[in-house]
């Protein structure tokens, strides 16, 4: 059996290069750069910086980084944070082909943020964002 790719501290980590949707490349292909994992950012950074990624047509590296939201929150909002990911591996789906996969995870992500949506957090725009996938979807997910 071969080596697993090992980060710094000794995990199992993929070390093949990722496309711009997240899909692995063959070793040595260039690839996106991946984004860091376990980043602790502010909600207005983690904000921008998803909606940076999100307008660069890099959904899986957006769900990075609300995946990084979603796991060092311990308050109210992890659910949003959670949800958020989700929207984006939804439109990750959507974006490899995988239609059926898409519209669940979206769903499930709408359904965790809807939540949020009387007194939304950080200028998110819940309400918007909810009718935007229960409507198809279509376009560009906007976070404000």
């Amino acid at each position: 059996m071969a080596d697993r790719d090992r980060d710094a501290e000794g995990r199992a980590r993929n070390a093949r290069p990722r496309d711009g949707l997240g899909r692995p490349l063959p070793y040595g292909s260039p690839g996106v750069e991946r984004q860091p994992e376990g980043v602790v950012r502010t909600p207005a950074e983690t904000l921008t910086e998803a909606q940076r990624l999100l307008d660069e047509g890099k959904p899986f590296h957006a769900h990075e980084v609300f995946e990084d939201a979603w796991k060092s929150a311990d308050g109210p909002e992890r659910g949003l944070w959670k949800g958020l990911a989700q929207l984006a591996v939804g439109l990750t789906h959507r974006a490899r082909g995988n239609a059926k996969g898409a519209q669940t995870l979206l769903a499930r992500g709408a359904d965790a943020i809807e939540p949020y949506a009387a007194e939304p957090p950080y200028g998110v725009d819940v309400a918007g964002l909810v009718a935007w996938v229960r409507a198809g979807a279509e376009g560009s997910m906007r976070l404000s």
